[in-house]
């Protein structure tokens, strides 16, 4: 997870089933949900009212244009089926500058120094202030990054340097003498011709394949020119604005900013600006050491370290301002150093008492290094945070749901916050003299699309039963068998006693026998084969939490010792924790995959001993029980299934997950492929691997595949006719990769079982799917709407807002739990079934209702959820790594220090050889 802005959707990585102590109290309260702007009217924007972009896909399928290997599938047709509606969307038409656009590079000499981004946005700032930018022509002509591009609207005279003498924004001016000077040599590279991007807009044959990148890049750069000024710029394309709103404390010595993502999209006939709210955290300003200390005490495993890394201070008792580098192992008190000034060597304590008179409140805290290349070690209590600061480090599980508490707001609420705020805060609504120059601007309202609710799936369980799928895409499990019944038998429980108040008194305690009976029933309703017998229960009762012991390694071996005890091994063990302790989840699955062998369902002892609310608490974890053990919880039904059955069918899911901020560096990423094994599509087992850290492509997918491929001979005794895969986990940039990388990968699988004068070569279909994109949706109607004014389950948009050419659309398949809904994007890179847009968007929908650890539709199409859920999984064995710590020791995360083949290293002995053998061709992860 990138930043916070990047927060799942409700129903998705968060595990169901543990309290994570949300701190209510934070934030404003949350507003009323409601249509946004429901009593205005709204038209669906022209250029798609006139169905121009159905001639145009018309026009296209008729050219062969369409056979190119090369190039991405052209969209087949629109989607018809579904009632048809009016959405508004969070785009705004853009209009293009007649051009062209000159884009100069920006060298800065000398380069000493200038690494760090603040110093080169002063550098700019104080350039933008001297008379040789003012006569060179570029006050309000031109955009530039603050680093090393710059776009100007027109041509500037060669050669052209600009001397800037530097001084800091706290500095009067530059110094009398001795002070440093920067060189600007500003240097033409090509003139960007935006006449082609319109003809891409209009979808002419041969633009087909037209590097758009250049001219977004080059008009991102000049819709960025006011809010680079006005706010602070966080991450891509995100700004945040000190007047937008009040900042919300998040305790922990943080506060939650609101801000606004501003990104150029081109869609049919119109360049547009896509405008979102977002959330991220800054720091508190106020004294270094209390807030250390308030953000030490705000969580158990929050570490020092990970807040003051490159915080911004002045030194109160010098007043000059310093980064801090890190923590320095040791406190004021044992620190010494020799002081010629003092005549001795004196400790950091001392001399501050001696030569400032300063006597220090908190001597044991660690002291911090505000040095460059050399050392400078200051007490954090002489240092006061500076203003306005994104703070970058890896937030705590409470500071995460706080920031979701804040960030949660309805539809009605974040729309008008985007186009009155936004809008304003941007500069979009009354352009400044940069857009003027450029003769860019922005129209004030959101374009308005065609939209269509898709019917709902048919579901059946067991016995034809059909559910009652409610309008939020969900049904419960009221009296309702699984399709196929797992078996379970020899399994055990184990209890974890973490000084927890709601756990039993130990394996003999009668209440304890009494949930358990009442689980064995449950199960039995539901159509697994339970034996009669009671389980064996062991308990473990863990050591007490020790600040020095943070992954709680004691506890691990503590339940290693009650498991090993359970002979004959069982097959499944339903595990009672104590509370929410994820070191204590983590550290037992990884335990149980990779070492131990044994399938593991957890609890929360507190939630499945309560009577209210026990029988639906059972059936969700009866869910997981039949799934880990090879059953069947529901399918669709025969109509809805047709097209899936009607030949053997794999349907694949794929993802990659990355390391977070805060782990060590060159921790590995992790993927998953997930795949169908039969014609129930249900039991979707993995293949999960470990590579190099960060690469968004699957190194070793042709193995992996090949797995997926054999386990479903093995089960459906034939080999799939057609495979279609979901993959999830690709930035927007990576789409052409996917088809150059991994597609050639995935068909040297299918060559692998090639026989004599019999070439295997089933038609493939890979579909991106897309969660980090700032596209909503809003209902224009109540009649379309669900009751907090998000669009309703089943809501899909393939007009207006999709690719030009290429085949995508936008399914929210799931009904919202708070907040506003965001849609999933699916995108078409590589189609040999020959989807049309109908078919292949009623399937989506559909695999979206076969989630089997809920009884409700799920944001994500499910085997792009169930690699996600693998890939989560995979985190755990990696938790050591993910959390900052290398070897015996710690080692502040992040540190050069680390080399990062011995992280790797570390990697693969904490992974061993993946999951185990018992477990392998399951829903262990489930």
């Amino acid at each position: 997870m990138n930043s916070p802005s990047g927060f799942r959707g409700g129903d998705r990585g968060g595990r169901g089933g543990f309290d994570r102590g949300r701190g209510r109290g934070f934030g404003a309260p949350r507003e009323q949900g409601g249509v946004f702007l429901e009593n205005q009217p709204a038209t669906v924007d022209a250029r798609v009212a006139d169905d121009s972009d159905k001639a145009l896909v018309a026009r296209l399928r008729n050219t062969q244009l369409g056979n190119d290997p090369d190039s991405m599938p052209l969209r087949p047709d629109f989607g018809t089926v579904g009632v048809p509606i009016k959405l508004r969307t969070n785009f705004f038409p853009v209009r293009v500058p007649k051009g062209p656009l000159y884009e100069y590079d920006v060298a800065i000499t000398p380069a000493a120094g200038t690494a760090n981004r603040r110093v080169k946005r002063r550098i700019f700032q104080l350039a933008e202030q001297t008379t040789a930018w003012q006569h060179s022509g570029m006050r309000g002509t031109v955009a530039h990054d603050s680093s090393a591009k710059l776009i100007s609207a027109r041509v500037l005279a060669q050669p052209l340097t600009i001397k800037v003498p530097y001084y800091d924004d706290d500095q009067a001016g530059p110094p009398e003498k001795g002070g440093k000077e920067y060189t600007l040599t500003i240097k033409f590279i090509q003139e960007i011709n935006t006449q082609d991007l319109m003809s891409y807009l209009n979808g002419d044959n041969q633009y087909r394949n037209y590097n758009t990148l250049p001219v977004i890049s080059a008009l991102n750069l000049i819709l960025a020119a006011h809010p680079l000024r006005s706010g602070i710029k966080v991450g891509q394309d995100r700004y945040f604005f000190r007047s937008a709103v009040v900042p919300t404390n998040l305790g922990g010595g943080l506060e939650a900013w609101k801000g606004f993502y501003s990104s150029v999209r081109p869609a049919h006939h119109q360049l547009m600006v896509n405008v979102n709210v977002c959330t991220t955290a800054f720091y508190t300003t106020g004294n270094l050491a209390v807030q250390m200390m308030t953000f030490n005490d705000s969580s158990f495993g929050a570490r020092m370290e990970a807040f003051c890394r490159g915080v911004r201070v002045k030194a109160t008792h010098l007043g000059y301002r310093k980064t801090v580098k890190c923590l320095a192992r040791q406190n004021a008190r044992q620190y010494t150093f020799p002081c010629d000034e003092l005549g001795e060597r004196v400790s950091v304590e001392k001399y501050f008492l001696r030569k400032y008179k300063i006597t220090l409140k908190y001597p044991d805290l660690p002291l911090v290094d505000v040095g460059g290349q050399k050392k400078n070690y200051l007490p954090a209590e002489v240092c006061e945070i500076l203003p306005d600061q994104p703070f970058r480090g890896k937030l705590t599980d409470e500071h995460t749901a706080n920031m979701i508490t804040v960030a949660c707001q309805p539809p009605n609420v974040n729309g008008n916050a985007i186009v009155n705020n936004g809008l304003k805060e941007l500069g979009f609504l009354n352009p400044g003299p940069t857009l003027s120059s450029f003769g860019v601007s922005i129209g004030p309202d959101m374009a308005v699309v065609p939209g269509r609710i898709l019917p709902r799936p048919g579901l059946k369980y067991a016995n034809n039963v059909s559910p009652v799928v409610d309008d939020k895409a969900s049904w419960n499990l009221r009296s309702i068998r699984f399709a196929l019944g797992a078996r379970l038998e020899k399994w055990a429980v184990l209890l974890i006693g973490d000084h927890g108040r709601d756990e039993f008194q130990g394996p003999q305690d009668p209440a304890l026998r009494t949930v358990i009976s009442g689980f064995m029933a449950m199960c039995r309703n539901s159509g697994i084969a339970v034996s009669n017998e009671q389980p064996p229960v062991v308990a473990a009762t863990l050591p007490k939490q020790d600040k020095s012991d943070p992954l709680r390694k004691s506890a691990i071996a503590t339940i290693r010792e009650s498991l090993i005890q359970l002979r004959p091994k069982p097959s499944l063990v339903l595990v009672m924790l104590s509370n929410g302790d994820k070191n204590i989840y983590e550290g037992l699955k990884h335990l149980c995959d990779v070492y131990l062998d044994v399938a593991t369902v957890c609890v929360h002892v507190g939630k499945i001993r309560k009577e209210k609310g026990q029988p639906q608490y059972f059936a969700n974890v009866a869910l997981k029980v039949n799934m880990k053990m090879g059953g069947v919880n529901h399918k669709l039904d025969e109509n809805t299934g047709r097209w899936l059955s009607s030949e053997p069918t794999m349907v694949v899911g794929m993802d990659v997950t990355h390391p977070g901020p805060g782990s060590a560096r060159g921790t590995p990423s992790i993927a998953a492929v997930v795949a169908s094994v039969d014609n129930h599509f249900a039991q979707y087992p993995a293949s999960l691997e470990i590579q190099e850290s960060r690469k968004e492509m699957i190194t070793n997918l042709k193995e992996m595949m090949v797995a997926r491929l054999q386990l479903f001979k093995q089960r459906s005794k034939v080999l799939p006719k057609r495979v279609l895969v979901y993959r999830d986990g690709v930035s927007e940039g990576q789409f052409n990769i996917v088809r150059v990388e991994e597609l050639p990968e995935i068909v040297k699988a299918f060559h692998t079982f090639d026989q004599p004068k019999k070439p295997y070569r089933p038609q493939l279909t890979i579909v991106i799917c897309g969660k980090r994109h700032h596209t909503r949706f809003y209902p224009t109607e109540r009649k379309d709407a669900a009751n907090d004014g998000n669009p309703k389950p089943g809501t899909v948009v393939d007009r207006g807002v999709t690719a030009v050419y290429d085949f995508d659309f936008f399914l929210q398949a799931h009904g919202g739990l708070q907040g506003t809904t965001k849609p999933t994007h699916y995108y078409v890179v590589h189609d040999e079934i020959g989807f049309r847009s109908d078919s292949l968007q009623g399937l989506t929908n559909a695999l979206s209702y076969m989630f089997a650890r809920a009884t409700k539709a799920v944001s994500l199409v499910s085997p792009a959820y169930y690699a996600d859920v693998a890939c989560e999984r995979g985190r755990c064995y990696l938790r050591k790594l993910l959390q900052g710590q290398i070897g015996d020791g710690t080692t502040a995360s992040g540190s050069a220090s680390t080399n990062e083949q011995d992280v790797m290293r570390e990697a693969q002995a904490l992974w061993r050889s993946g999951v185990s053998k018992n477990l392998k061709d399951t829903m262990f992860y489930l």
